[in-house]
């Protein structure tokens, strides 16, 4: 039988074996591809097929000082508005972690740019676990398969019969007077 620890072990590696899939599969999405982040540019457009994963990143690039990247609500998306509260980044090299699941927003506050299309929303998504594994992973202890007709082990009783017969012979008729 597996100790305790064994058991906390063995726990350990299979939540260390369901995080790495997803660890690994991060991806960088630049947002336009080698168009970039840019006015008159249908940005959800590009967006749409593609599926943004918590863990993955958003890099907008563009030219430095003509836009920005501003995270924003569904309702200042809508409106093409911001305030003081929102993070404005303007690097023009602007990495954004997807750090949760859900809507996200995202424009260029500059030259009246959100309103000729230099918007994002996307949908960030949770990777599902991975399905449990088929068989439990410490060996079983089951019997050994039963020997082939007729045959046995040593120390096995014998087989049942088999189609209806006696397992002990019949005894001889009387004899004929």
């Amino acid at each position: 039988m597996a100790s305790s620890k064994q058991v906390l072990l063995l726990a350990a590696v299979v939540a260390v074996a369901c995080l790495l899939p997803s660890l690994a599969s991060a991806r960088q999405w630049v947002v336009g591809d080698e168009c970039g982040w840019k006015a008159r540019f249908n940005h959800t457009h590009w967006a749409n097929g593609k599926t943004f994963v918590v863990g993955d990143t958003l890099l907008f690039k563009y030219r430095k000082g003509k836009h920005n990247v501003v995270q924003v609500g569904e309702e200042d998306f809508a409106t093409c508005g911001h305030d003081e509260n929102h993070r404005t980044r303007c690097s023009g090299h602007d990495v954004v972690q997807l750090d949760r699941p859900g809507r996200m927003f995202f424009i260029c506050t500059k030259h009246n740019h959100c309103r000729k299309g230099m918007k994002l929303a996307i949908d960030v998504v949770v990777v599902a676990p991975p399905p449990p594994p088929l068989s439990y992973p410490f060996p079983r202890t089951s019997p050994p398969p039963p020997p082939p007709f007729g045959w046995t082990f040593p120390g096995t009783p014998p087989p049942p019969p088999r189609y209806g017969w006696p397992s002990t012979p019949a005894p001889p008729p009387p004899p004929f007077d």
